[in-house]
């Protein structure tokens, strides 16, 4: 059977492609059929994005924080809520580029010019003339992985996109009366008297029995829980590792003070006079022609007297800072001036005076007065410096070639790290009760995520390989290997019993603390000449809590205060009950004219966020936006960060 459709191979080809053409014909070829079949995360005006959508631009959002932010912990990245703000953006970015589409916003070339010369790196590469570099230009936009076209093209999609918001958070506006109903609450203040009920005061009242206790053991299991732990080794490779075990021979250090001694004894300086004849930013063909023309008068009288160059220096200069002192302009190093000045100044001998010298500030004359050589210093005294540069010059070109030798020992002899400490002469390190997370305080490796999640992957747990080296940072890698281990386990409750008691009186303690406060509130709204125990008053607003809890002065000031004295009671939870006697409200101090107009600049920009998220919500729903990914629930480390 096979042996003929070998025999009539183009014959079966033909039929399959006869059965199979219709079938996409009548049914359609799904785009995920080329996609693999990433699913729909979310749908913006009948246009979908897709998981494989999103898991890239995270990753490019991603890299780009990392490239600008070393040091960023990358958990914090890879996070759900950091993973779904990425999402967020993402069909933000649609729904304002469909907007704009619709809308018909589109940005001119006037326009898109105007904008690309307020961006500073391509403002710079202006020439004299006023062109523009297009060869820098092209350079520059190519770091970016873009052509200048597509550059532009991003532009114009970013402008167009600007105005759809722009056009709603650019023209709020609010009068200072509206302004004043918001912020005076924010600034008013409270006259209070403050009686706390400590829970510390009821604990003698809990006296709990060991059936209660176990009863609560029982109820509450994650609060007696032990993390998994692990004992490790590890070893770390760095800079430093490869630069202590480099050996410098005389004759490498001579060569390198002979190459380098000159840049090594410091930069030589150069003291000039100029006379300046400025040209203003953007002055036309005949007012530079004018400029120049005086200029070069003034050239061919200071040839003539060279002595005479300080005096003219005085009196025609328009850079008023140095005429005064003859034109005199101190010393400088390269670096120091514009480059057309600087090159000029460096190219002259002592006592000679320039040809014309153009630069953006107009046309200027030069007298070289002095040169300033730099002491070479002698081989003994640069040895210390030398040393050090060679070191690190030569560490870093060694750490490629051992970061392999490293990489392919931990894997190859994965049963242990003593031998790549032995041949890369590196240091062994142990440590004990090793987490999944980093531990409060850690440092170095034992605070890397990565790594930690490398010694606690099933592999490492399981057969205790060595885990693949990790690079934790610049120029720094680490492997390790876990030689125990144990289990998260929920604690004995003989291991926690005073825990338990301490956690249970404690609860039970604040509750009573309430129930009292509770009781105690009712009983002084009714008769408020019963209370006692009230604390001297003190004025508190938001600014200002004068050590009150946040939770107190937020009772206090969200409190009606229709009737004097008011009351306001606050649950501390375990940390008690409340109860504030309001006596007096005051408003806010009148701020000054500037601090006045600072809070209502500030609560413009709060109003105009506020418009422009509503407005950004209407548009959400009328593009018929649907993320059809769950937000992620805040956990209590979230929220910690």
């Amino acid at each position: 059977m096979f042996e003929s459709i070998r025999k009539h191979s183009r014959v079966v080809m033909l039929f399959l492609f006869l059965l199979i053409i219709p079938s996409f014909v009548l049914v359609g070829i799904n785009s995920s059929y080329f996609s693999g079949g990433s699913p729909v995360v979310a749908r913006v005006d009948g246009h979908d994005i897709t998981q494989a959508d999103w898991d890239s631009t995270h990753r490019t959002e991603s890299d780009r924080i990392r490239a600008q932010q070393p040091a960023i912990d990358a958990k914090l990245l890879d996070s759900p809520s950091a993973r779904y703000a990425t999402l967020e953006r993402m069909v933000r970015d649609r729904v304002l580029q469909v907007a704009a589409k619709k809308m018909h916003l589109i940005t001119s070339d006037a326009k898109l010019a105007s904008s690309l010369q307020e961006i500073p790196q391509i403002a710079a590469l202006r020439r004299a003339d006023g062109t523009l570099d297009a060869d820098a230009y092209r350079a520059l936009v190519g770091t970016q992985g873009m052509t200048p076209e597509g550059f532009e093209s991003s532009m114009r999609r970013d402008m167009a996109v600007n105005q759809v918001m722009g056009a709603v958070i650019g023209t709020s506006f609010a009068t200072n009366a509206q302004a004043n109903v918001s912020l005076d609450p924010l600034f008013q203040r409270r006259d209070i008297q403050v009686v706390r009920f400590q829970p510390k005061d009821f604990s003698s009242q809990v006296q709990p029995t060991d059936a209660e206790l176990q009863a609560y053991y029982q109820q509450h299991p994650a609060l007696f829980q032990q993390a998994e732990q692990a004992s490790v080794d590890y070893v770390v490779l760095d800079l430093e590792g490869v630069r202590a075990g480099i050996t410098l021979n005389e004759d490498d250090l001579r060569t390198y003070y002979k190459e380098n001694v000159a840049r090594l004894a410091g930069k030589e300086e150069r003291r000039a006079s100029h006379i300046l004849i400025a040209v203003p930013q953007g002055a036309s063909a005949p007012e530079r022609e004018k400029a120049k023309e005086r200029a070069t008068q003034l050239l061919e009288q200071v040839r003539k007297t060279p002595p005479s160059f300080a005096e003219e220096a005085k009196k025609s200069s328009d850079d008023t800072s140095s005429a005064n002192q003859g034109g005199d302009l101190g010393f400088f190093a390269r670096g120091s001036m514009v480059k057309p000045f600087e090159e000029a100044a460096f190219a002259l001998k002592k006592g000679e005076i320039s040809d014309l010298v153009e630069s953006d500030f107009g046309y200027h004359i030069l007298l070289l007065t002095d040169i300033k050589t730099p002491r070479q210093p002698s081989f003994e005294e640069l040895r210390p410096s030398i040393e050090v540069e060679l070191k690190q010059q030569q560490a870093q070109r060694k750490y490629a070639e051992v970061a392999e030798a490293f990489t392919n020992d931990v894997y190859e002899q994965s049963d242990s790290l003593q031998p790549v400490a032995e041949k890369l002469k590196l240091k062994l390190q142990t440590a004990k009760s090793v987490t999944r997370t980093p531990a409060p305080g850690a440092s170095g490796p034992l605070a890397n995520e990565k790594f930690l999640q490398a010694l606690f992957s099933a592999d490492s747990l399981e057969h205790k390989r060595n885990t693949e080296a990790i690079e934790i940072g610049t120029h720094q890698m680490v492997a390790g290997r876990v030689t125990q281990y144990i289990p998260a386990r929920t604690l004995a409750f003989d291991e926690v019993h005073a825990q338990v008691s301490q956690l249970y009186v404690g609860e039970k303690s604040a509750e009573l603390a309430g129930k009292e406060g509770e009781a105690k509130l009712a009983a002084w709204i009714a008769k408020p000449d019963s209370a006692t125990g009230l604390s001297a008053s003190v004025l508190i607003s938001r600014d200002q809590p004068q050590n009150q809890p946040r939770a107190v002065v937020e009772a206090v000031l969200r409190a009606k205060t229709d009737t004097l004295p008011a009351w306001a009671g606050v649950s501390l939870g375990l940390q008690g009950y409340a109860i504030a006697k309001i006596n007096q409200v005051i408003p806010g101090a009148a701020p000054d004219a500037k601090v006045a107009a600072q809070r209502h600049q500030q609560y413009l920009q709060w109003l105009s966020n506020a418009e422009g998220l509503a407005y950004y919500e209407m548009l959400k729903d009328r593009y018929k936006v649907q993320i059809k990914v769950a937000r992620p629930t805040a956990t209590p480390e979230m929220v910690e960060k």
